[in-house]
């Protein structure tokens, strides 16, 4: 798992600007079917979040996409203004989750919300979105042609993802000197780096020969000094930053 998300990700953590790791990593994904790619760096808004202050932060780093499909056109005015059902995940903080989990295609209400999606070539897609120092958000949608995902791939390209994320953010935190040197330990590193390859904290104690506990322990020290909001994310920022 690990080494495939960095395979996807490799062309992102090399790259020297935010447009570049965007489309670097787009190309790399193509290979399991991807359609549709955006990527953005922005502060979330100060005001309440709605449809309309979301879409006015801006910064959009990147968007492969039909030239159809943009501010404008009545299917993309749809999904990013009178049904975009995506901003629960960002008030809930989450940093993986796929369209469907929030608009689920048998669901009644959605029917039109995919059908101007279509108009993008997406049938579904995944999300991976880091949260930064002052409201800072780094965020990548990726679609793909077909809805049916293997599961493998989605864990895949989401991990690959907030490793682009991640990337993004350290962009911009080089541009405004925020940038700060994180020290683990090295049972921190080693704990985060097992989580990584999707070892449960049984299986982490069992490798490492200490508890469950001392496992959870080490874990959430080394997510607290990377400022991650989960697991995922800290795995994320280490291996952007090629610590594991």
């Amino acid at each position: 798992m690990l080494q495939r998300a960095l395979k996807f990700a490799e062309p992102a953590l090399a790259a020297s600007t935010p447009d570049e790791a965007s489309r670097g990593f787009f190309a790399a994904v193509a290979e399991v079917g991807a359609s549709y790619l955006q990527t953005r760096l922005y502060r979330r808004p100060v005001e309440q979040l709605t449809s309309a202050t979301h879409f006015a932060a801006g910064g959009i780093v990147a968007r492969f996409a039909p030239a159809s499909w943009q501010a404008g056109s009545a299917a993309f005015d749809y999904v990013c203004f009178e049904n975009n059902p995506l901003l629960e995940a960002i008030r809930g903080g989450m940093t993986r989750y796929r369209f469907t989990d929030f608009a689920p295609r048998q669901a009644r209400g959605f029917g039109a919300y995919w059908e101007a999606m279509s108009e993008a070539g997406i049938a579904d897609a995944v999300c991976a979105t880091s949260y930064g120092r002052r409201r800072m958000i780094a965020s990548l949608h990726l679609g793909f042609h077909e809805p049916d995902l293997a599961a493998d791939d989605v864990m895949a390209t989401q991990l690959a993802g907030l490793m682009l994320t991640e990337r993004l953010m350290a962009f911009a935190a080089n541009d405004t000197g925020e940038e700060a040197e994180v020290r683990l330990t090295a049972r921190e590193r080693d704990a985060l780096a097992w989580v990584a390859e999707g070892k449960s904290d049984w299986e982490i104690s069992v490798i490492l020969g200490v508890s469950e506990t001392t496992v959870r322990f080490h874990v959430d020290n080394g997510r607290r000094k990377l400022g991650a909001v989960n697991r995922a994310q800290a795995v994320a920022r280490l291996a952007a930053a090629r610590l594991i």
